[in-house]
Order: C-alpha cells, then sequence, then structure tokens
C-alpha cells in the first residue's frame, strides 16, 4: 500500500479503518479558492455515496453539528444521524457548489433530490456553514435547509 491514490484510500477507508480516521484530511486550511472547491468536491463525493461511516470519517471526534432542528455532537452521532437519513430518504443525489471560504471556514449552497417510501419526489435545498481544524476535518457543521416535493420528471440530479 506504498503507491495509492486519493480515491483507492478513500474507497478503502470503511473497509480499513472504521474506527481510526487518518491522522490529517487534505485539503488543510488555510484554505485557498483551489483547496475550497476540492473539499467541497470531496463532500459531495462522500455523501453521494450514502456510507455513513465513510462520511462520518471527515468530523472531529467531537464535531457539533446543527441539521435542521437536530443537534448532534460527535462522530458517533453523526454517524447514526446519516445511517437514519438514509434509511428514510431513498435514491439521494447530491450537488454542493462553494458559496465562499476564509481560513478555516467554508460556506457552501446544495441542493439534493430523493423520495420516500410512499414514492414522494423531494428537493432539499439550504446552505452550510463548515468550520475545520488543523489537521483537516470539519469541527462544526450548520445547515439550513428546506423541503420542496417534485414530481419525478422534474428532477434535475440523476
Amino acid at each position: 500500500m506504498t503507491s495509492t491514490s486519493t480515491s483507492t484510500s478513500t474507497s478503502t477507508s470503511t473497509a480499513t479503518s472504521a474506527s481510526t480516521p487518518p491522522a490529517v484530511r487534505p485539503p488543510l486550511p488555510p484554505f485557498t479558492e483551489e483547496s475550497a472547491r476540492a473539499k467541497v468536491q470531496a463532500a459531495e463525493d462522500a455523501w453521494n455515496s450514502r456510507d455513513p461511516e465513510r462520511v462520518a470519517l471527515a468530523y472531529t471526534e467531537d464535531s457539533v453539528w446543527r441539521n435542521r432542528d437536530r443537534f448532534l455532537t460527535g462522530r458517533a452521532e453523526i454517524r447514526a444521524f446519516l445511517a437514519e437519513k438514509w434509511e428514510r430518504e431513498l435514491d439521494y443525489r447530491l450537488r454542493k457548489e462553494l458559496w465562499a471560504y476564509t481560513g478555516n471556514r467554508i460556506s457552501v449552497r446544495f441542493e439534493y433530490e430523493w423520495h420516500d417510501a410512499s414514492g414522494q419526489w423531494w428537493r432539499s435545498h439550504g446552505n452550510e456553514q463548515w468550520e475545520f481544524a488543523d489537521d483537516g476535518l470539519m469541527r462544526r457543521r450548520e445547515a439550513s435547509i428546506n423541503d420542496v416535493p417534485i414530481e419525478e420528471v422534474d428532477r434535475r440530479l440523476r
């Protein structure tokens, strides 16, 4: 495992280090436009995997979240939240866009589509504010999200 690409190490992280995250998670703050865009793309890719373990490894052990009206603390709560989310939000597909960045903070706008168990499609959109530790793990996430019912034919993310 001496020459592993980023995509290979990311895809094998669940199998090889489920409870041991990497010591650092580049790109690291302070962010440039290029590194902030890379951080946003990495988050989009991870969330689209719908793998709670993979996504949770991007957060500090004591990460603090506000997600809509829910407040979470720690990687274990985040992991459980994500597992519950993707049991309910079926065929989830997400797009994130860099909105702003400075120092160790990034702001994104996002949109995702999913359907519930009854077959009703939804478009969820909102904003997130992220704050990172020096090791590149996210220590704080604030998310404001709104849901709009849509028809399947009106989906934009496939």
